[in-house]
This record gives C-alpha cells, structure tokens and sequence, in this order.
C-alpha cells in the first residue's frame, strides 16, 4: 500500500513509486508505434478512410461507463477487506482483554493470546499464499503445517478454552464471551476467504480490454486529418487512461496482494502484536514504517 502526500507538479510528471505507468509502459508504446505507422502508410503510401469523431466518441463514454462500473466493483472488494482487516484487530484487542478479564491463571493466559496472534500471521500468509513466513512459523509452530493453519490456530483456541472451562478455570459466562469472540474472528476470517478465493467475473477483464484495444487502434482514423503527427500522442494519453484504470482496478480486485495496491496486512499484524505485547508483559515491537513510500 503506497502512503503519501499529495504530490507536487514537479512529481506529477517524475514520480513511479506507486504510479501504474510502469505496468501499462509497453503497451501504451506499442498503441503508439501502431497509431505514428497508420500516420506514415497515410501520408506516404496510401489514404486510409476517415472517419468521424462522433463515433468514437459514444464508444469512449460507453467504455469509460464500464470502466467505472468495473472500478466500484473491485473497490468494493478492496475496502469491505480492509473493514474485515480492521474487524479483526478490533477482534483480537477485545479478545485480550476478555481474557485478561475471564482467565486468571497466567500459565493458561499467555499461550490463549499467543495463539491468537499466531491465527492472524496464519490467516495473513493463506491469504496471500506464502509458503514459509518466519514469523508467522515463530508464533504457530507446527500449526503452520496444517491442512488449513489459520482454522487449526482457531481450533486450538477452542479446545483450550473448553478445556479450561471443563477444569473450572473460565465460568459460563466467561466461556460464552470468549466463544462469542472467536465466532466473530471466524467470521471475518471466512469474509476474507470468500474475497480471495472469489474475483472479479473474467468476463469484465475480457470485454474491457478488448474494447479498450480497439478503441485505441481505431482511434487514429478519427485523428489524421485534425492531429497528423500528434496523432501518436493523444493514442498514448487516452491509452494511458484507459489501460491504467483497468490496471488499478485489476490490482484493487485483489486486495490481499503485494502489488502497491494491496492492503498492508504485515503492518495490520504489526499492530495486534503491540496491542497484545502489555497483555502478555512484552515489550512492545515498533511499528512498521514504509519503505520508498511502500507499506506491506
């Protein structure tokens, strides 16, 4: 996730951290070697057909209308997954300080918290299909081997507290309270999967970038009498915004990547571990700053 100021005009034009030009570069360059050709075959070797700018002008709203469309959508996606994110460290503070309040015993109050701390690291390297995190391996031991790692850190909070309820250490009411809680972590945990595993129809990707292509290559007939040579041009500007919302909005669509737009689910992480650390009587870690305007 990129965290920045506004930029200012001298970096509107230099700055590439967290810009898509880098993505959609070579294929604005190909739309414009595409539209100077169609102006050299005009001028020197024969004319092509004209055409009007009316046209082209009611296919560029309609494609900027579903552009639009495909842009709320994944944004949608993108901030109901940072609500669930937020959930989940609301979750995992609320559950520390109903254990500190249901659960006297320290011996069973430390591994309850460590392991809920070890759930969130899980959840965030399935979500992100990681192999092997360290930390995250740190907190789970071989939990982080299971068939599904966050759902067995949830299991093994269950059975703990049950065991400590059946032991006489949690009262019914304390049992209610923490099982109510880990019903709530659950429950964002499987509102993020359901984001994961489900994106956006490959329809929408499929029809906007074909007409987006072939909007930009026809657009020079409608610019060779008016712009000649500055055809090219305006090809890349318009290439620029149409290819580079599609770009945004594809990366928007998966909000649990390392892409620039992707939430920063390290530093949410990072967060529970200081939120706990007085808890568990640990020092509390730094929180993670951006690197280059980059928040993982």
């Amino acid at each position: 996730m990129i965290l920045r100021d506004t930029p200012r005009p001298f970096e509107l034009v230099f700055a590439l951290r967290g810009s898509i030009v880098p993505a959609v570069a070579p294929r604005i360059a190909v739309l414009m070697i595409v539209a100077a050709v169609m102006v050299w075959i005009d001028e020197r070797v024969a004319a092509l057909p004209a055409v009007g700018g009316l046209g082209f002008t009611v296919f560029g709203i309609a494609l900027s209308l579903f552009l639009g469309f495909r842009n709320n959508a994944a944004y949608e996606r993108w901030w109901e997954a940072r609500k669930l994110w937020g959930g989940l460290l609301a979750d995992l503070r609320a559950f520390a300080r109903e254990v500190d309040l249901f659960v006297n015993d320290e011996v069973l109050r430390r591994p309850l918290l460590r392991h809920a701390l070890a759930f969130l690291h899980l959840h965030r390297v399935n979500l992100r299909g990681l192999g092997e995190d360290a930390r995250a391996r740190e907190l789970a031991g071989d939990l982080a081997d299971a068939p599904h790692p966050p759902d067995a850190a949830l299991n093994t909070l269950s059975v703990a507290i049950a065991a400590a309820h059946r032991a006489g250490a949690i009262d019914g009411f304390g049992l209610r309270a923490l099982a109510e809680r880990l019903g709530s972590m659950a429950g964002q945990q499987a509102g993020c999967e359901r984001i994961a595993t489900t994106p956006l129809p490959y329809v929408y990707s499929l029809l906007i970038y074909r007409t987006t292509y072939l909007f930009c290559l026809l657009l020079p007939l409608a610019l060779l009498g008016p712009a000649g040579w500055l055809a090219p041009i305006f090809v890349g500007i318009v290439a620029y915004v149409f290819l580079g919302l599609a770009e945004v909005t594809e990366e928007l669509s998966h909000p649990f990547g390392m892409t620039t737009n992707g939430l920063p689910l390290d530093a949410i992480c990072r967060q529970a571990e200081i939120s706990l650390a007085p808890h568990l009587g640990e020092q509390p870690p730094e929180p993670l700053q951006p690197r280059d305007y980059f928040l993982s």
